[in-house]
C-alpha cells in the first residue's frame, strides 16, 4: 500500500488519538509477522477512528464484511457496550485461525460471532437492521456489498467503506484495472445516491462515510 500521507503526519495523528489497546498491538504485529499481506490490517489509527464512529452512532450491532485477522472486528468488539455485537464475514481460513485467537483472548472476544464462506452468499440471508457496516473485502463486489448493507442498515445507522482511495490509483483514467474501476464506481454511485449523504475521508487509504437522508427509510 502506498502512503498517501506522510509517515511523520500519520504517526503524529496516531500519537494524538485513542490509543491501541495492548490486545490490538499483540495482533497486529503477529499480522505483520506472519501474514503475506499484512497490509490489509486497518492498524491503530484507522482502528481508533471506527471506534469514535462506533461510538458516535451509539451502535449495538455491527455488520463487518470483509475480516481479515480480525483487528477491525476487535476494535468494534471494544467500543461496543456490554450487549453489543459484533457479526464479522471472511472467506480466509488462514486469517481467520488468528483472529479467533485472539478473539479468544479477549474479554470482549464474546461479542464477535464469525461467519465464514462468500461474504456477498452471507450476507443476503442476514436479517438486520445494523447500526454500523464496514465494508472491506473483494473490491471488485464493492457496490454488490453496498446495495445490500442499505437493505441491512438501521434508520440512525452509518456504512464506512474502507480502500475507496486505492493507493491514489482511482485518479487514473481509465482505469488500470478491474478492482480500481470497481471502486471508482463505487465511489459514483454512493455520490449519486440520493437516498444518502456522504463524506470520502482521507484516512489511510480512504474510507467513505456513509448516511441514510434524514427521514430516508432503507431498512
Amino acid at each position: 500500500m502506498k502512503r498517501l500521507v506522510p509517515a511523520d503526519i500519520e504517526a503524529y495523528a496516531q500519537s494524538h488519538s485513542m490509543p491501541e489497546s495492548d490486545l490490538c498491538r499483540a495482533l497486529r504485529e503477529e499480522t505483520q509477522r506472519r501474514m503475506a499481506s499484512p497490509q490489509m490490517i486497518v492498524g491503530p489509527l484507522e482502528g481508533a477512528f471506527l471506534k469514535m464512529v462506533t461510538q458516535l452512532v451509539q451502535a449495538t450491532s455491527v455488520l463487518e464484511i470483509g475480516m481479515f485477522t480480525g483487528y477491525s472486528a476487535l476494535c468494534f468488539a471494544e467500543a461496543l457496550p456490554a450487549e453489543g455485537t459484533v457479526l464479522t464475514c471472511d472467506i480466509d481460513e488462514e486469517s481467520a485461525a488468528i483472529a479467533r485467537q485472539y478473539f479468544a483472548r479477549s474479554p470482549v472476544g464474546k461479542k464477535i460471532e464469525v461467519r465464514m464462506g462468500p461474504a456477498l452468499e452471507t450476507i443476503q440471508h442476514l436479517v438486520g437492521p445494523f447500526d454500523l457496516i464496514f465494508i472491506d473485502a473483494d473490491k471488485i463486489n464493492y457496490v454488490n456489498y453496498y446495495r445490500r448493507a442499505l437493505d441491512l442498515l438501521s434508520q440512525r445507522g452509518m456504512i464506512l467503506i474502507d480502500n475507496v482511495l486505492w493507493d491514489g490509483e482511482v485518479l487514473k483514467q481509465p482505469a488500470p484495472d478491474e478492482k480500481t474501476a470497481a471502486i471508482q464506481e463505487l465511489n459514483r454511485v454512493v455520490s449519486a445516491d440520493p437516498r444518502v449523504t456522504a463524506v470520502l475521508v482521507t484516512v489511510r487509504d480512504g474510507i467513505l462515510v456513509i448516511r441514510p437522508q434524514p427521514g430516508m427509510l432503507i431498512a
